[in-house]
Parts: structure tokens; sequence; C-alpha cells
């Protein structure tokens, strides 16, 4: 067990921090007093939320915030029922048992001529800038658009929940608990670097800005995409495409390789043949619909045709049937697992590459 003496709404309280709970210490004060000197009152048993508090509280303190950050945003920390009953509704809180719906249907509703059209409004309005953070990263530009527009329509959409709130009500109700109260001390983290708490509003898990960054995220990679020293995720739609970029650059995107092409797959392909044996340890439900590696010009000796666009022959690429054998398939490099890292999902991943190719008007 290990003690940490804490310091809430100016008084002292001694507390135990033991496993994922902190609570307030049943043993005598005088024993606590030998090593951290004696507490300014008696130690009177609290409530779970006051003493879960506390042990935020503890957390930041041993992530080096500034203890006025704590004590300025903790202790008035009330708990948000609502996002709490949204976590436990989650679909990570239950099983499919690996059934998936159809693309079609996901992509009308997330490739819409709206969406387009805006995409390629805010292409031409922002090129001059686009067009450096290409160049610096290495990322298509209409990629950083399709995500931006996915995540908050194109900024409209960032969320208005308090994240600290929001952070400390996940953590507290527990069921990722680790996760949570390490996105809570990164969201004081963003306080200590001078973002004020106002701005650290989100989606109710926690998101935040244009990019929809976790806190830790953003501490991260939020990048500076019009030069002015700061990188502000929550009102310069440049440092929010930047930042889009920087997150992509990080998670492995190759300058010069586009995300994928539709293809058309011939019947008698022998799909058995193409299984993968590598089960991902990150998501093994999305990549289990991926093929093993072949080259384009592999594929194309199999039959595989593209539908417009092609890929260099030398290119690596996996094949993906999302709608079964009779529909559009894909064939997916690697930069396509990077959209992935943004959101594991092969919908999200597909519908991002569609909408950038609509937005690029390939």
């Amino acid at each position: 067990m290990r003690r940490a003496v804490l310091r809430a709404s100016g008084s002292w309280i001694v507390v135990a921090l033991a496993g994922s709970c902190l609570a307030a210490s049943s043993e005598a004060p005088a024993q606590f007093a030998q090593t951290y000197g004696q507490p300014s009152y008696a130690v009177t048993p609290s409530s779970p939320w006051q003493n879960y508090k506390l042990r935020l509280a503890a957390l930041a303190r041993q992530a080096g915030v500034r203890e006025a950050t704590i004590q300025q945003n903790v202790p008035g920390l009330s708990v948000n029922d609502r996002v709490i009953e949204l976590e436990r509704a989650e679909p990570i809180a239950r099983t499919s048992n690996g059934v998936v719906g159809a693309l079609s249907p996901y992509l009308r509703a997330h490739v819409t001529p709206t969406l387009i059209n805006r995409g390629r409004a805010n292409y031409s309005n922002l090129y001059g800038g686009l067009r450096q953070i290409e160049a610096r990263y290495g990322v298509e530009a209409p990629v950083l658009l399709a995500i931006y527009g996915h995540e908050t329509s194109y900024g409209l959409v960032t969320g208005s929940t308090d994240l600290l709130q929001a952070l400390a009500s996940l953590g507290y109700y527990g069921r990722r608990r680790e996760f949570f109260e390490t996105e809570f001390v990164s969201a004081l983290k963003l306080m200590d670097q001078g973002v004020p708490r106002w701005r650290l509003k989100g989606s109710w898990a926690g998101a935040t800005g244009f990019p929809q960054f976790m806190p830790s995220v953003a501490l991260r990679l939020r990048a500076d995409g019009d030069g002015d020293g700061y990188a502000n995720i929550w009102s310069d739609e440049l440092d929010g495409l930047a930042s889009i970029a920087n997150y992509l650059r990080d998670a492995g995107w190759k300058p010069n390789v586009h995300w994928g092409i539709p293809v058309r797959t011939p019947a008698g392909l022998n799909r058995a043949a193409l299984r993968t044996t590598v089960t991902a340890q990150r998501c093994p439900q999305v990549y289990r619909r991926h093929t093993r590696w072949l080259t384009v010009r592999e594929w194309r000796s199999l039959g595989v045709v593209s539908i417009g666009r092609s890929l260099p022959d030398n290119e690596m690429a996996s094949l993906i049937e999302p709608d079964g054998q009779d529909a559009t398939a894909y064939l997916l490099t690697t930069n396509y697992r990077a959209i992935l890292d943004y959101n594991c999902s092969n919908f999200y991943a597909i519908s991002v590459g569609v909408l950038a190719d609509a937005i690029a008007q390939r």
C-alpha cells in the first residue's frame, strides 16, 4: 500500500492509495503523523465520489500537474450521469459475435453530396495552407479534409461537454478507469500549458477540438499549421488539419502512397488461400477482414481489376470485400492502416478514403 498526503480545499487530508481505489484511511492519524506530520483536522469518512476526486488529485500531482491547476479544477467536480449512461451503452461493452452490417448504407450516410461539396469548398479556401501541410507531413490534403469532415462536419460539431467533468465521471464509473484517468490528467496538463478550461469541451467520451483528439493525443501531436507559433486545434482550421497530418504521420503514413482503390474480384478467387495468418494485437476483428499482403501485380494476376484509379505494380496491398463477393472490394495500402489507427473501423476508414477521393474529384 502506498500512502500519499493530499491537499484539498486548503486543508490536508491523509488518504491511502491501494489497488484501483483511493479511500480515506481507517488507520489512526497518529500513525500517519510519524511520517507526514499531524493533519490539521481529524480524518472523517467521505463519500465515494469525494474520495475518488482525491485519487484524481493524487494522480495529477504524481504526473507533475501544478497544484494551482488541481485546486482550481478538481474539488468542485460533480458526477455527469449522462456520460456514464452513454459509456454503459457503448458497443465495446457488448459483443456482436463478429456480425457486421453492410458498407453501402454506411457510405450513403457518411459520404454525402453535402460533405463532398463542403470538403471541396474547404480545399479551395485553405489550398495554400493545405499544400504547405502536405509538403511538411507527406499526407494527402483530401484525406485530412475527409477526416475533418467525418469528425466534426468541418468544425460545426465539436461537442459541448466539459472534458474534466466527463473524464472524471467515466473514470469513476470504472469500466475503462485507467484510460480515462490518464486522459483526465492529460487535460489538466493542457491547462498547465495555457489552454483555458472553457476551451476543453468536446464529446461525451473526451475527444476535443477540430481533430477530436483525446487530451493525451492533443498533448503529444497537436501541431501549428498556420505558422503563428501556437497549435490551436479548437478554433484554427489549419492547426487542426496539421494536427491530423501529424497524427497520421506518427501512425506510419508513407508519402506518395494512396490509401487504396476500389476493385472487382473474379468469381473463382481462392479466398481461403488469401486469408491472413497473423492476429493483430489491436482491433483483431477489424484486421481479420483483410487478406494477407500481395503486390498489386500479384493481385492483377489473380484477376482483381481496378475500378478507375490504379496503384503501382510493386505496391503492397491487402484485399477487403466489405459487402461480400458480389460487391465492390478494395485493395488497401499501408496508409489505410494509418487511417484505422485514427478510428479502428473498416467502415470509417473506407468512408474517409472514398470521401477524400470525391473531394479531390478522383
